[in-house]
């Protein structure tokens, strides 16, 4: 019987031992085996066990220096006790399954990095559990509480590396591994890992260097390159040798005791795709005896459906499936089950936070369903520990929306711990005493957040359709934020999925239905929008902004085009060089409206007595020469539609302004400031900007940031790393206020510039933000949209291309300024400390600016 039942089982003992004891001729009937929930149905929470919930204090503290809950590096007190007083507001989410980080043995503080092991992923020994997160016993304890409820435990386990003691130098050699190699005492006084035979890490002794436990590597260089990416240490985790049959059976024998002791259901293993993918055959299903592969150690323990899915950190850019094809070598009969869909993860934020092309989320749809043999098992995240918070670039609406989207489409949705309560920062805790929870709890089950997505998991979880069928693209916009729907149809429901991403109603063909179906709205992801308004007219809708809803195919009220459609004469040109007279035929005294890429454009034009009608096509923001736009006129009256036709655009871009820069000057506005000492940083100058070229068009703006190098050391998904810009644009004759201080930046704008919209880029984010509501210590009101970003590494060059529409709209930039400054940020801006640490930037305080080089005001002409 599987674990998860075995408290009813032992429920139902129980109270036969007492019947037959009262009443020794009453026959008792077997209890019915439960049938093992399938993982398509789950629901998983994830926790950051450290920062959930502090169950003991008395755990807290282990005298090493390495316990401050005010301190984001450092432990801050949550545990598995916490975990268990909780459970409540967990289940009553939605979830239905827990994921907990590695609640192993962890090194607890690493001083070169000055950085701690709280969160699980260092770990000095898998078969033993850190003292900071309880006992076994305790976690015996919450296994049976969760099984008790039906719901499952996941347990987060690492095989690609231990924690940090192994250092090279700059002169390491593969051919002589002790080259140059040191050990790092660390918090606990310790030069390795304290299990065996990990604790064998020194190549400088014959004997250990011989046994091979590791790979004796520096970091990784070139994440291109697989064998690097496989086998070198990923930011000076000590890389473990998976190839070795030591390592292979010690990794075996540790994970498969908390299957066979705990009763896990689940393991999500971390950085899968930095181990060699045949690594897994063996890990899952050795026949060794002594140490069985996971999964016969699961069917051993009655868990016949035990789920190992892998991380891989790979974001794809738009309309590229590199990544995802490198997920889908690990998983499969022989390998890991499924691989975490990272590529999906991109695709939403983009979409739903950066004001993406809604096409580019059908592309992935469909991507995903060709490229993976099973998409439904593949857990899917919009936000997670290792990422920035959805909310840290966007809003509530566009967060609503990426969980809308998740939880109707295949796969196996996460929700990461304070999704619910809308935080925004990376790791903070839950509980009133740890870091970035503000002095308060927060397991609100009464707040919006946390009622809207319990709703939303229940609709979910209310239709069959959303979780187990095939999606069918119906409609999407491929020049930028929009209408976008999907259907999901099984034996039993027919459901169609619509969503608006733009911030003006958009027209949505579903003309793909069959003629014979229509729509029937049913739920809306805002209060505020009825789905019982939505009313369809010849396969059209008009879908409010920002919404999102849910609707039966139901059959009935097919195709009714009327007669007398309007239509539209062959545009004089294509692609368009700018803004175009159009016009067409319709009847006479109708208002005739042009719809651009799904959006009403302009004031209505009447058609004259021989029904002839005419108006202007801006063409404004569109600033991609490569896109198909859609231009279509509608008549509000009758609700008549025209043939669409089709159009790209070629902006004319002049140079509106440019200032150079020295090189060699990115050391900080007082010229004392010093990179970070850590991996990728010593000799290198990833945040020294050469100079600024800014080139318009109307009211577009793109900005060419010229860079001493560019750096890819950790595989970013934005094409660089290293450094973060913040750019900051003084529009002409705004009638706001604007603001001069620099949001967490510890800086004011130089001269009188005061900014009007700041965008924030990095590595791995992107996000832009207006004025209003900015302080300090806040970004601003999110914008719905982002700046799109180019590399060109040959050139060092990192371009930023506004449209009209996110700078105002205004025809023209002529008077504006830009002010763009570097530093680096991870989660949030890297800390600046009198001397450089691995991560930290050195030569000031807390309170000095966070600029390392700056280029501005340029005024734009």
């Amino acid at each position: 019987m599987p674990q998860r039942n075995n408290h009813q089982r032992k429920r139902w003992l129980h109270a036969t031992a007492w019947l037959l004891a009262s009443s020794p001729l009453l026959a008792v009937a077997t209890p019915p085996p439960a049938p093992p929930r399938d993982w398509r149905d789950e629901i998983i929470y994830f926790v950051m066990t450290d920062r959930f919930a502090d169950g003991d204090a008395g755990n807290n503290d282990q005298g090493t220096g390495e316990y401050d809950p005010a301190d984001e590096a450092k432990y801050n007190g949550g545990d598995l006790v916490g975990l268990r007083r909780h459970l409540d507001y967990i289940q009553q989410l939605g979830a239905t399954a827990l994921w907990i980080t590695p609640p192993v043995l962890n090194q607890w503080w690493h001083a070169g990095s000055r950085y701690g092991g709280y969160h699980g992923y260092w770990a000095s020994d898998f078969s033993r559990i850190d003292p900071h997160l309880g006992t076994v016993a305790d976690y015996q304890a919450l296994a049976d509480d969760l099984h008790a409820r039906d719901m499952k435990l996941v347990q987060d386990v690492v095989v690609n590396h231990v924690g940090n003691w192994l250092q090279y130098g700059s002169e390491w050699r593969a051919s002589d591994p002790a080259r140059s190699a040191s050990l790092e005492v660390d918090g606990q006084g310790a030069l390795a890992p304290s299990q065996a035979p990990f604790d064998a890490n020194d190549p400088r002794d014959a004997r250990q260097r011989e046994l091979g436990i590791y790979h004796w590597t520096p970091s990784v260089r070139d994440f291109r390159d697989r064998h690097q990416s496989e086998n070198w240490q990923l930011s000076g985790l000590d890389d473990l040798n998976t190839e070795n049959p030591l390592v292979r059976r010690a990794l075996r024998e540790s994970y498969g005791r908390w299957i066979r002791d705990i009763g896990v259901d689940a393991f999500r293993v971390d950085t899968a795709i930095h181990v060699p993918a045949g690594f897994f055959e063996d890990f899952m299903y050795s026949e060794d005896p002594e140490a069985p592969g996971m999964a016969k150690v699961a069917a051993s323990r009655g868990i016949p459906d035990f789920l190992a899915f892998g991380e891989g950190f790979t974001i794809d850019r738009p309309y590229d499936n590199a990544g995802a094809k490198l997920l889908e070598t690990y998983a499969g009969p022989r390998g890991l089950h499924s691989m975490i869909n990272f590529p999906l993860y991109g695709t939403l934020g983009d979409v739903f936070a950066r004001g993406h092309a809604t096409a580019e989320l059908a592309w992935r749809i469909d991507d995903m369903m060709r490229t993976h043999g099973d998409p439904w098992r593949m857990p899917t995240f919009i936000d997670n520990h290792d990422v920035d918070r959805f909310l840290a670039g966007s809003d509530v609406t566009g967060q609503r929306q990426a969980l809308f989207a998740m939880l109707s489409l295949p796969g196996i949705p996460v929700i990461y711990y304070g999704t619910e309560q809308a935080m925004h920062e990376r790791r903070p805790a839950m509980f009133a005493n740890g870091q970035g929870a503000g002095g308060r709890d927060h397991w609100d089950a009464a707040s919006q957040g946390y009622r809207w997505l319990r709703e939303a998991i229940a609709i979910r979880r209310t239709h069959p359709a959303l979780r187990r069928a095939h999606p069918r693209l119906l409609a999407s916009n491929a020049a930028g934020p929009g209408g976008i729907a999907w259907r999901m149809e099984s034996d039993e429901e027919d459901l169609v999925v619509l969503l608006n991403t733009a911030t003006h109603p958009a027209l949505l063909d579903a003309s793909m239905l069959p003629k014979d179906k229509h729509l029937q709205p049913f739920y809306s992801i805002r209060a505020d929008q009825d789905p019982d308004a939505l009313r369809f007219v010849e396969q059209q809708v008009w879908l409010p902004p920002r919404s999102g809803f849910l609707a039966r195919v139901e059959r009935g009220r097919g195709d009714t085009r009327r007669a007398g459609a309007p239509s539209i004469d062959a545009l004089p040109a294509n692609p368009l060089r700018g803004d175009t007279q159009v016009g067409g035929q319709a009847i006479p005294g109708d208002c005739v409206q042009l719809v651009v890429d799904g959006a009403a454009a302009g004031d209505c034009a009447l058609a004259d007595d021989g029904g002839r009608w005419a108006a202007r096509l801006n063409v404004s923001e569109m600033i991609d020469p490569s896109i198909t736009h859609r231009l279509t006129v509608w008549v509000p009256k009758t609700g008549a539609i025209a043939s669409a036709q089709t159009f790209k655009v070629q902006r004319e871009w002049r140079l509106a302004g440019e200032l150079r820069d020295p090189a060699n000057d990115d050391q900080g506005l007082d010229g004392r400031y010093r990179y970070p000492t850590g991996d990728g940083w010593p000799g290198h100058h990833p945040a020294d900007l050469l100079g600024v070229r800014a080139f318009t068009s109307g009211g577009a703006l793109k900005i060419e940031l010229s860079m001493q190098e560019i750096s890819t050391t950790w595989n970013p998904a934005n094409g660089f790393d290293h450094v973060a810009f913040d750019v900051y644009i003084d529009l002409p004759g705004n009638q706001s206020e604007g603001q001069s201080l620099m949001p967490r930046q510890h800086a004011r704008l130089p001269d009188d510039m005061r900014w009007d919209v700041h965008a924030r880029v990095g590595g791995w984010s992107n996000a832009a933000f207006r004025a209003t509501g900015s302080s300090a210590v806040q970004d601003g009101e999110a914008l719905t949209r982002a700046p799109r970003i180019e590399v060109d590494a040959d050139a060092r060059t990192i371009t930023l291309t506004f449209d009209a529409g996110m700078l105002g709209g205004y025809p023209d930039l002529a008077g504006s300024r830009l002010h763009v400054t570097t530093w680096d940020m991870d989660g949030e801006y890297r800390p600046l400390q009198p001397e450089a640490g691995a991560n930290a930037f050195g030569g000031g305080d807390a309170t000095s600016p966070r600029i390392m080089d700056a280029v501005g005001p340029l005024l734009l002409r």
